[in-house]
């Protein structure tokens, strides 16, 4: 089966009751994990974005703390694993502030990290990577965020 257009979507979903829409929701919730957590996003977080970029904090947190630190290559497959849900969790959200400071958020993380990641080249371009992704949502915030979070970028580089 091949799936069609978004417009064809749209369109056949605007002939549907609001009962059909409730029911084609909660169908489409149970087969995928992250429409389960998309549609929590849309209907309980969305209002309240500080609120669901601290959670995502609390859980970076978390995880960050249960990095195995033994080898480097253990701490690579953490931090890829923890920068993944970062991704998603910014898809969902759509916002280029969210995406910038979570992103912003992981570097710092990934900074206070031992041993260093400066002696990982693949951690070291990891990191940069997520750098430039800042860099590009920073340019496309209004001028008063951006001020505020190019310092915040700035004195993270510092501390690099």
């Amino acid at each position: 089966m091949k799936a069609v257009t978004i417009k064809k979507l749209k369109d056949e979903l605007s002939h549907k009751s609001n009962d059909e829409l409730k029911e084609l929701c909660l169908h489409l919730s149970r087969f995928k994990k992250e429409n389960k957590e998309l549609l929590t996003y849309l209907l309980f977080e969305s209002h309240n974005e500080d609120g669901y970029i601290q959670a995502i904090k609390d859980v970076m947190d978390e995880q960050f703390s249960e990095i195995n630190t033994k080898s480097y290559f253990y701490i690579r497959k953490s931090t890829r694993k923890i920068l993944s849900q970062i991704k998603k969790f910014i898809r969902y959200s759509k916002k280029k502030e969210t995406e910038a400071e979570l992103l912003l958020y992981f570097c710092n993380k990934m900074l206070e990290l031992s041993p260093s990641i400066q002696r990982s080249q693949r951690l070291q371009n990891i990191f940069n990577t997520q750098i430039r992704m800042i860099k590009n949502a920073i340019s496309k915030l209004h001028e008063d965020l951006q001020y505020d979070l190019q310092l915040e970028l700035d004195e993270l580089l510092e501390n690099d």
